[in-house]
């Protein structure tokens, strides 16, 4: 029976459950603010469930490349949308912050722009 680690609490649950299902069963959000609301209930559209995970998962599946392609996310970030992933054995699961949950280690050196196709200001 695997085990999943996140928040400071073990949950066991059988192997093949969706993670964010467990998660939401137990009373734990995968999501950031607003997100808990305001998400696509599962679909792998909206990208707010991403998560880091260690452990045996489930591949990924199309939705969820596409998804993690898009900004604010970035190729590469080694995230998981919890909606589309599938618990396969023992894993970690760790949220970031930011609305999608998608601030990595991120340090920010420079003002973010809001709109970057605009020309700069002064």
């Amino acid at each position: 029976m695997p085990i999943v680690s996140f928040q400071e609490q073990r949950i066991p649950c059988d192997a093949g459950v969706n993670l964010r299902s467990l998660l939401l069963e137990r009373g734990l959000a995968p999501y950031n603010g607003m997100a808990r609301w305001v998400n696509c209930r599962g679909l792998g559209s909206c990208g707010t469930c991403a998560v880091a995970i260690r452990g045996h998962v489930s591949p990924m599946t199309l939705a969820e490349r596409l998804r993690l392609a898009l900004p604010p996310h970035r190729p590469g970030s080694d995230l998981r949308l919890a909606c589309q992933c599938r618990v396969l054995g023992d894993m970690d699961v760790v949220k970031h912050d930011g609305f999608w949950g998608q601030q990595v280690n991120q340090t920010i050196s420079k003002p973010v722009r809001l709109y970057p196709w605009r020309p700069s200001r002064g």
